[in-house]
């Protein structure tokens, strides 16, 4: 029983890092890179749908994302989605690609992009610290039904606190090298 609760807790732990990974793949930098526009959705026959199932989404270079779409139709559509989106881009149509220029960064809103990253690392170190309660009372209701010993308790506990304290130095990790790469100009 110790040790189901003690997978799950790491379970739970690891798709909270996946998320905030993902949280830190959509906040923008000064350079390209395609994955800015997965949450941009296009109406392809009626039905919302992500960019990268209408088109090829690829780099043309450090600073510019190309966007070709598999159906001529839809090049106004793309357009229109991603102008429309809250990413603050200015796509434009060159033939039959889409041209996506990152604008550069003010030294403003690199620190505002700092506040918005330490503030979803402080998500996710909220999360991982509820993982490990939701563990731990687990763990007390185990004991309370003497179902372990007072010592299986605090052995199971540090070894979630391990789990735990890996965890937020992998956030901190990831929120370091985020905020490098904000600042790199």
């Amino acid at each position: 029983m110790i040790n189901e609760v003690k997978k799950t807790a790491e379970q739970k732990m690891q798709k909270s890092l996946e998320a905030f990974k993902a949280d830190l793949t959509k906040i923008r930098t000064g350079r390209a890179h395609t994955g800015i526009l997965d949450h941009v959705q296009v109406d392809y026959y009626g039905n919302p749908t992500p960019i990268n199932q209408v088109a090829n989404v690829t780099l043309i270079d450090a600073r510019t994302i190309g966007v070709q779409p598999w159906e001529k139709p839809m090049l106004a559509k793309i357009e229109k989605a991603i102008r429309d989106s809250d990413l603050g881009l200015n796509p434009a149509s060159v033939g039959d690609v889409i041209r996506v220029p990152m604008p550069m960064l003010t030294e403003e809103r690199r620190k505002e992009m700092i506040k918005l990253v330490r503030s979803e690392a402080e998500g996710a170190r909220v999360a991982i610290r509820n993982i490990r309660r939701d563990a731990n009372n687990d763990f007390k209701n185990l004991l309370k039904d003497k179902a372990i010993t007072e010592d299986d308790d605090r052995r199971a506990q540090d070894d979630v606190q391990k789990l735990t304290d890996k965890a937020i130095a992998e956030v901190d990790k990831l929120l370091a090298a985020k905020e490098t790469e904000l600042m790199a100009v």
